[in-house]
């Protein structure tokens, strides 16, 4: 299991996630219109979600419905 950083990050890129992160798995360029958690290095931990101003960060059993597809989002930003 791992977090996901889901549809309220857009266009926000609160970078207090990155910051907390004990593992450094949370990235993003100024490109990029969102952060992203590397699912291999994500250790579950909780941090990122407890720091998140507008809760994008979420558990990935946890993910609503609607915001599934964000799960392989995150995972293919790191097969590039």
């Amino acid at each position: 299991m791992t977090y996901v950083i889901c549809e309220p990050c857009i266009g926000v890129k609160a970078k207090e996630c990155q910051a907390v992160c004990p593992v450094d798995c949370i990235h993003g360029t100024d490109e990029d219109d969102q952060l992203f958690i590397n699912p291999d290095e994500c250790i579950e931990c909780g941090s990122c979600a407890a720091v998140c101003p507008v809760g994008a960060c979420i558990r990935d059993e946890d993910v609503p419905d609607h915001w599934k597809s964000y799960i392989e989002k995150n995972a293919r930003y790191y097969q590039r």
